[in-house]
């Protein structure tokens, strides 16, 4: 009892020396914190004998609450206490400065509004995927070298019976086989923007990065819906100027494919700048990204292979739509956090 009545001696002079909410943040600390006096009394229950705990227990809890309420009451006192400062109300405020979204969100919009207008609903699938939706589901076998540790970077877990080994997506269309499984049946008309993961690290490849991707899935779907869908697409976001070709290539998960060109921004296509030759596309074009049309395994994969049902798919990553775009060198400026480089745009 004695060292109860020290703490409480003890309080009561330290409040009446209190000046600022500082100092009696500080004061509660110590009497009210995990390691201060109350519960130091509190903790020494314990070593009482029987018969005095409970006497004992009770003066502690009335020690609290008697704290408490004068630290609460001295705490409104200093927050009205009259402050006598002198404040010219009609003087400017202090400026600070704004922020703004990243560069991006900025695109990941624009580009989200653009197919909207044509009826494209936005969705956003796992980033930690199974093997079989980011491979089998896209007619991608087990020897593919996408699938190699180099290519793609797979996740410590549990393998699943059906669907395999755990992975970090590779690319946004993954989605695809999840995003027909999700409607059941056509039309399919889906942008699907989320984040992507190889391990590659250089001037035009990060270890992370987004994508968005393009299905589209209905009855007798063919190639000239998807040129003018990317016409419009690139016209819309790039400008009206600009022009697409497709060139013939393999993937995996469409047939026929192609690689999506568009003219250079800095020669407008020609190839030359003031009589030499551009040194950003070197012949008037650049490759925007991956296109073509819906393999048929995949449309089996998705349970849409029956009907006279086609369609066509691309991806495209959003770090290089707007290096197209804005003429950005180094795909690692977006996220080095340089104010610098942000401000820009």
């Amino acid at each position: 009892m004695n060292s109860l009545d020290q703490a409480k001696k003890e309080f009561e002079t330290s409040l009446l020396r209190v000046t600022s909410l500082v100092e009696l943040d500080q004061l509660n600390t110590a009497f009210l914190g995990r390691l201060g006096h109350v519960n130091t009394l509190l903790k020494s229950i314990a070593k009482l004998a029987p018969e005095e705990r409970k006497s004992f227990g009770a003066s502690v809890n009335e020690l609290k609450r008697m704290v408490d309420d004068k630290l609460k009451s001295k705490r409104q006192a200093l927050l009205t206490k009259e402050d006598k400062t002198f404040v010219d109300t009609t003087m400017p405020g202090t400026a600070y400065p704004k922020g703004s979204l990243h560069l991006i969100t900025i695109a990941i919009e624009e580009i989200t509004r653009i197919f909207e207008k044509i009826g494209f609903i936005r969705m956003s699938y796992p980033e930690v995927e199974w093997e079989y939706f980011a491979f089998e589901a896209l007619n991608m076998p087990k020897t593919h070298p996408a699938r190699d540790d180099f290519e793609t970077t797979f996740i410590e877990a549990p393998e699943h019976p059906e669907n395999g080994k755990m992975v970090l997506t590779p690319h946004t269309s993954s989605g695809q086989v999840r995003e027909m499984w999700r409607l059941g049946k056509p039309p399919v008309r889906m942008i699907n923007i989320s984040k992507c993961y190889r391990p590659n690290w250089d001037a035009t490849h990060t270890p992370m990065f987004f994508q968005f991707e393009g299905l589209c899935v209905d009855r007798d779907i063919n190639i000239t819906h998807l040129r003018g869908t990317l016409d419009y697409f690139v016209k819309s976001y790039f400008g009206p100027d600009r022009e697409v070709r497709l060139r013939p290539h393999h993937f995996q998960f469409t047939e026929p494919s192609f690689e999506v060109d568009i003219t250079c921004g800095q020669c407008n296509g020609t190839g030359k700048v003031k009589d030499a030759k551009c040194k950003v596309c070197k012949s008037g074009w650049l490759e925007l990204g991956g296109t073509g049309m819906v393999h048929p395994n995949v449309l089996k994969a998705g349970k849409m292979d029956e009907g006279g049902y086609s369609g066509w798919a691309f991806g495209f990553g959003i770090e290089r739509v707007i290096m197209m775009k804005y003429g950005i060198d180094d795909i690692r400026n977006y996220y080095t956090g340089d104010i610098r480089f942000l401000e820009q745009f």
